[in-house]
């Protein structure tokens, strides 16, 4: 896999339009900038309007995300990096998968494998 690398600026959605939040435990590599995430990092969804359709529609908010694919030869603190195309899937708070996770922007000066 290779693509440019995911920061903690990077902009991610739910497939339904909420907002991914990340908390990244690494204060020591960046790129452009800000500071590297990885697959063991915190990611937080926010604002997804999801809902079971039925009779009474059924709240799902995809609530985190679960990264599949991760950079396969960089690490920080031990860590696989995440970079534009790793695989990360959103999930509700039942850990039901609700769809892939939506990198809309990252940084343009490091790319990583």
């Amino acid at each position: 896999m290779a693509g440019n690398s995911l920061t903690i600026e990077s902009v991610l959605q739910c497939p339904h339009g909420g907002t991914v939040q990340i908390v990244s435990s690494n204060s020591q590599t960046s790129a452009d900038e800000a500071y590297m995430v990885t697959a063991t990092d915190t990611f937080t969804i926010v604002g997804c309007p999801f809902q079971i359709p039925a009779v009474v529609p059924i709240p799902s908010p995809c609530l985190t995300v679960q990264w599949l694919v991760s950079d396969m030869r960089v690490t920080v603190n031990g860590s696989p990096t995440l970079s534009e195309s790793s695989t990360g899937l959103c999930l509700a708070g039942t850990m039901l998968p609700q769809g892939p996770v939506v990198i809309s922007s990252t940084q343009a000066k490091v790319s990583s494998q």
